[in-house]
């Protein structure tokens, strides 16, 4: 399933001990506390995961987790 994936790279890349409270809803910078250069290599490490190209544009429209995992979901 992308959205488990999803959250395993989000949890890896900011060190997080557990994933067992992330949502569709929970959002990367409010309650995950990422900041910009978290959420750039966020969405790097998704694209060699899943082997899509997220443009900044799109990965500005984010705004929760689901968001993210929809979007890979429709375009790899």
């Amino acid at each position: 399933m992308v959205f488990k994936k999803v959250v395993e790279i989000i949890a890896e890349q900011l060190g997080l001990d557990s994933t067992e409270d992330i949502t569709p809803e929970t959002s990367l910078m409010r309650d995950l506390e990422a900041d910009s250069l978290d959420a750039v290599e966020i969405i790097m490490a998704l694209e060699d995961e899943f082997g899509v190209e997220i443009p900044d544009e799109e990965a500005e429209k984010f705004r929760n987790i689901g968001d993210i995992a929809n979007y890979i979901e429709e375009n790899r």
